[in-house]
């Protein structure tokens, strides 16, 4: 099986990109700006807002090597911002310290703030980026990264159509919960992130 998928690849990017995104943590903001609109407006928005968050994540995997390349950037550096950054994100999902996104006249919210920066905001895209880094093109690795990109939004998707039956479920505070485990696993990966960068400019000299 890891001939043609590298399935350790495949769940490293699915969590991280779970933990960041926050599908359970998505769903009382979603309520909230999608709130008087009928139940197919809701549909759709909830589509529209995936497919925007795709097809940026999408775009900086699959172009995101040559612009930090003219950029003269190396991957020790972005895995190092790429934590501190992930790090901030994680304390705000620890603290509830972030602010929730507003809706912008005359803008349909699938796109701002939905689909991009709530979905597809800095961190989904360093993360992307760092993995697409490591996977050196690598046939198992590409294939586990695409897998990984696709089934997260997948979840998100569904996340977002059943939003108010999930809502009910789980209550406020079972969203609360999930999002404060969210947050300390993306601490984690965040802390990793910085010790990789560290020890590759070590090495580096």
């Amino acid at each position: 099986m890891n001939s043609v998928i590298n399935l350790g690849l495949f769940s490293s990017v699915f969590v991280t990109l779970f933990v960041i995104m926050d599908p359970p943590g998505t769903v009382p903001l979603f309520i909230s700006l999608t709130a008087g609109q009928s139940r197919a407006v809701r549909k759709k928005a909830a589509w529209q807002a995936v497919l925007v968050a795709f097809g940026v994540i999408v775009v900086f995997a699959a172009f995101g090597q040559q612009i930090l390349h003219r950029l003269g950037i190396t991957l020790p550096a972005l895995q190092c911002a790429g934590g501190l950054l992930l790090l901030l994100i994680a304390l705000q999902l620890l603290t509830d310290t972030a602010e929730d996104p507003v809706q912008t006249k005359n803008v349909n919210i699938a796109f701002v703030p939905l689909g991009t920066p709530l979905l597809a905001g800095p961190g989904a895209i360093v993360a992307t980026m760092v993995f697409v880094q490591r996977a050196n093109g690598s046939l198992p690795d590409v294939v586990a990264i695409s897998i990984g990109i696709i089934a997260i939004h997948l979840v998100m998707w569904l996340t977002l159509r059943f939003s108010g039956v999930i809502m009910r479920i789980l209550g406020e505070n079972g969203v609360l919960l999930v999002t404060r485990i969210a947050g300390l696993l993306l601490s984690a990966i965040a802390v990793q992130l910085v010790a990789d960068a560290v020890t590759d400019f070590i090495k580096a000299g």
